[in-house]
């Protein structure tokens, strides 16, 4: 029988609390008190969680090609508080097969991001819209990426047990991430959940299961552009795709 992705999800967050349980109750997840995290005594560690997808289309709605282009840890830095330290960015996309021309402008993006260091990037799978049968009839399917939001809450999850984070800054508008973002609230008091909606992306659901939410302005896109080029680890100049400017 399939489950779904949500489905999926609950049951992921399920697998890694049940790695925390109550002194002397074997069988009792140690579920987090119901209180506001502590504050840590040095800079807040931020980890930024960055769902690709839904900030590229959301700078596509908006007409904002030339912010494709863009410092994804910068643009995490733009959205920190005063008393706050970026630690890491983890970038969750997919590789585009086709067509040819955006399948090189997303190469040269993510390779001027890695160029720049303190930047994982985690692949999800991206299907093309390719034609079906059912029914004796012709039909396409949809195309787009697939595994990008469980690896993210995944990752999330395993950075609260690991301890790498006291707040954990998620920039997406996909509601599937709730799940794991209640669990991580219920199960690490000591933790803070902040969700930065990108342009023309919301979500209701996230903005409940989150501490608190903001969302992206174009004052901080501006000044988290890169440069129009980016020098590669191996000297070659990555240069920002004409389309893109």
């Amino acid at each position: 029988m399939s489950i779904t992705r949500r489905e999926f999800m609950q049951v992921s967050a399920l697998m890694v609390g049940s790695l925390l349980v109550a002194p002397g109750r074997p069988d009792t997840l140690a579920a987090a008190p119901e209180t506001e995290p502590t504050p840590p005594s040095g800079p807040a560690r931020v980890v930024a969680y960055v769902d690709g997808l839904s900030l590229y289309h959301g700078l596509r709605e908006r007409g904002w090609r030339r912010y494709y282009w863009l410092d994804v840890p910068r643009l995490a830095r733009n959205l920190l508080k005063p008393g706050q330290r970026l630690e890491a960015t983890k970038y969750f996309t997919a590789r585009l097969t086709e067509p040819a021309a955006p399948r090189q402008g997303q190469t040269a993006f993510i390779e001027a991001l890695i160029s720049l260091g303190n930047l994982h990037v985690f692949y999800g799978k991206y299907h093309a819209n390719t034609p079906r049968l059912r029914q004796g009839h012709s039909q396409p399917t949809a195309s787009g990426e697939k595994s990008s939001d469980v690896n993210l809450a995944v990752e999330l999850l395993s950075d609260a047990v690991q301890d790498a984070f006291d707040v954990a800054l998620i920039i997406s508008a996909d509601s599937d991430l709730c799940p794991a973002v209640r669990a991580c609230r219920r199960l690490f008091a000591d933790k803070r959940i902040v969700v930065a909606f990108p342009p023309r992306r919301v979500s209701e659901d996230l903005k409940q299961a989150a501490h608190a939410y903001v969302y992206i302005g174009r004052d901080k896109l501006a000044r988290g552009l890169l440069a129009p080029e980016v020098p590669r680890l191996d000297g070659f100049l990555l240069k920002r795709p004409r389309n893109w400017e």
